[in-house]
């Protein structure tokens, strides 16, 4: 089973609703296909919705239990899979709809910046290889967001969230492989930065805008 854009609002605003009428608030933080879905609007179905929640885990499981018995969804729709992939750097963003939550109950719902989501990604990158999975798709999708135009850069953005030391050879061998593929296809100009307040998510897109331009100077053929 696949859950859609609106499965996903659905069950979130469910949960919502019984934490409200309970007196709970929960803070819940939204990873993945999931993530990419509600922040970007990508027209795409999921899984399952991979979180992490601060305070009242076993409440939240309960909850998403009884909902995926009223939906007739799997009862793992909601799960903590995603958990081996935090970043000690997290770098977060309150979703528009849930953001005013919490007093007197209710879930505030946060998703990752177009960097971390990308990093994480790529961290995340199944063992079935690129084209069997949305990975490939996805990391474009967001390399292209952000202006990454090159493996050095990628590499370096997965750096700011992840020490070097943890990244597989495999995800190193993963990105190089997706950002040729994303160079052959010529992609269009990247889109428009997205404003931000955050230093941290300014001081990436530094790092990705003067990695790039200094990879362009050092391709630049010399005069002879």
């Amino acid at each position: 089973m696949y859950l859609t854009k609106a499965d996903i609002l659905h069950g979130l605003e469910l949960l919502d609703k019984r934490a409200r009428q309970d007196g709970i608030t929960v803070d819940v933080s939204v990873y993945g296909g999931a993530a990419l879905v509600l922040a970007f609007d990508l027209n795409r179905v999921t899984r399952d919705v991979g979180v992490a929640v601060n305070d009242n885990a076993n409440y939240v499981k309960q909850v998403a239990a009884q909902i995926a018995e009223k939906q007739g969804w799997p009862e793992s729709w909601l799960n903590d899979g995603v958990k081996g992939f935090l970043s000690a750097k997290e770098e977060m963003r309150a979703l528009k709809d849930f953001e005013q939550n919490g007093e007197g109950g209710g879930v505030r719902i946060y998703t990752p910046s177009p960097e971390y989501l990308f990093a994480m990604k790529c961290m995340a990158m199944r063992p079935e290889g690129l084209d069997g999975s949305h990975d490939i798709a996805d990391i474009q999708f967001l390399a292209k967001e952000i202006g990454i135009q090159n493996t050095e850069v990628a590499l370096s953005l997965i750096e700011m969230f992840y020490p070097r030391s943890r990244i597989p050879a495999k995800v190193a061998f993963g990105v190089e492989e997706i950002m040729e593929r994303i160079a052959q296809k010529t992609l269009p100009d990247v889109v428009e930065q997205a404003k931000s307040t955050e230093s941290g998510h300014a001081r990436v897109r530094r790092i990705v805008s003067d990695a790039n331009r200094d990879h362009a100077a050092r391709a630049r053929p010399r005069p002879a």
